[in-house]
């Protein structure tokens, strides 16, 4: 095979990305000349317009994927400057309706085919036994294998009724976690029995329901891939994912500029090593630039068999021929996602009429699944604080809230020590205060109402508002 045919073949593998909200001619270049598609970040959108003629932009060139982040709830790219319209796992997870899941993934596979994206990378399949997880959360459904595994399918086939490929993560499951994979290698250690009662279950369910793609996971299971992440071992990918659990369709990397990659083999060298071990498609990620995009090219063509590149190639090729197929027809975009929210939100105790409320949200920094997506109470005529619980004066706010309502927002305050103490000091003297929770339910104070959201989407917070207002 010729140089300019590997070339093409490696290039072919990749999911690329870009800064902006236009495509550069290097990306119009490369697709012209082969490379797989692109991953579209939150950096790269401003409304549905824009994004329909990106995308317009990026199909003239060539013929790539389309792809990004759009679980709903707390991870959204098409909404990234104003929260999601949906709620994400964790919410439908507690309503735990598989068609109301069915259809608010159908609802955002609409819209995401109307703005030309062909590719979601979701829904999240792990199961979140970790409560203090630091990655995954209310991106999960829920701690039982089998919820998460019937959401999972309603997931996938609500997008992929609409023609967009679902690709389901973290494989071989990111949930009993306690690292973040963007910060360095977590591991899962425990024994291939537990692995395939609980991690495996969901991903087994979305095969078998028709999964088009399938997202690999920075992790590491000492039992199954040594001290190596799954995204770079054979065993994960070719042994467990291909054989025992028979999967043929296209497996996508997580993005390779994470560190649990790039400090430890390398951009190229983990492009190189996750192709060798059995993915197809691999997310760059929004780091790499145009020169590292080409180093990964070269180092792909040079280290990877043909016959590997050319497998996965044609696996890549036979989802576009799926995404070509399809009917292309869109759900009706309603509002199912507030829908789902209002049935998700529970409260705890009972409300008082509220009299010039004081909203005190409590700070809690993004995540960089996440990205810095605003969330938040957004209660009509109230006075709305946000505080870093390190900076906090309690007795301050305290008297700033003298003979007015008082309402304490938090994220995930059981994983924040300084949170929860700003919390309890503050409700030690307004013991009627109500207390929203728009992470994981975990962490309760023993007196005042309390809100569970189960997630920080827009949605997640009409519903909180709705119900402190009824």
């Amino acid at each position: 095979m010729t140089d300019r045919g590997l070339r093409r073949l490696a290039a072919g593998t990749l999911l690329a990305a870009f800064q902006g909200t236009t495509a550069p001619e290097w990306v119009l270049r490369e697709l012209g000349a082969g490379l797989g598609g692109v991953t579209l970040f939150g950096f790269n959108v401003a409304d549905a317009t824009q994004v329909s003629e990106l995308t317009s932009t990026l199909k003239a060139a060539g013929d790539p994927v389309i792809s990004l982040d759009e679980e709903g709830g707390d991870v959204t790219r098409l909404a990234y400057h104003v929260g999601s319209p949906y709620p994400g796992n964790a919410a439908l997870g507690a309503v735990d309706d598989v068609e109301l899941t069915r259809k608010v993934y159908r609802a955002i596979g609409s819209e995401l085919a109307a703005c030309g994206i062909n590719l979601d990378m979701a829904p999240d399949a792990d199961v979140n036994t970790a409560d203090d997880n630091p990655v995954i959360g209310t991106r999960s459904f829920g701690n039982d294998p089998h919820l998460v595994a019937r959401h999972t399918v309603a997931a996938v086939e609500g997008l992929q009724s609409v023609n967009v490929a679902a690709c389901v993560k973290h494989f071989p499951g990111h949930g009993a976690t306690r690292v973040d994979s963007h910060l360095s290698v977590p591991v899962v250690d425990v024994g291939l029995d537990v692995l395939r009662e609980r991690e495996l279950v969901p991903f087994r369910a979305a095969i078998a329901a028709g999964a088009k793609s399938i997202m690999t996971a920075h992790v590491a299971v000492p039992v199954l891939t040594g001290p190596t992440p799954a995204t770079l071992s054979a065993e994960a990918l070719t042994t467990l994912l291909r054989q025992e659990l028979g999967y043929d369709g296209v497996v996508v990397s997580d993005a390779l500029d994470m560190h649990a990659i790039t400090k430890s083999v390398g951009l190229a060298g983990g492009a190189a090593q996750s192709l060798i071990a059995g993915a197809d498609l691999l997310c760059l990620g929004p780091v790499p630039s145009y020169e590292d995009v080409l180093q990964v090219i070269e180092h792909v063509a040079a280290t990877v068999p043909a016959a590997r590149l050319e497998e996965a190639v044609a696996r890549v090729d036979a989802l576009r021929s799926w995404f070509t197929a399809g009917s292309g027809a869109a759900g009706e975009q309603n509002l199912v996602g507030l829908d789902a929210a209002r049935r998700a939100v529970r409260l705890s105790g009972a409300t008082r009429p509220l009299v010039d409320p004081l909203v005190i949200e409590v700070d809690t920094p993004p995540t960089i699944a996440v990205g810095d997506v605003p969330w938040g109470l957004k209660l009509p005529q109230a006075e709305t604080v946000r505080i870093k619980p390190a900076e906090a004066d309690a007795e301050a706010l305290l008297g700033r809230a003298a003979q007015r309502s008082l309402v304490v927002v938090v994220k995930d305050a059981h994983r924040y020590a300084e949170s929860r103490a700003l919390v309890s000091r503050l409700l030690s003297a307004r013991p009627d205060a109500t207390v929203i929770e728009m992470g994981l339910p975990i962490w309760r104070p023993d007196s005042a109402a309390y809100i569970a959201t189960y997630g920080a989407a827009r949605a997640n917070a009409q519903a909180a508002v709705e119900l402190l207002t009824a």
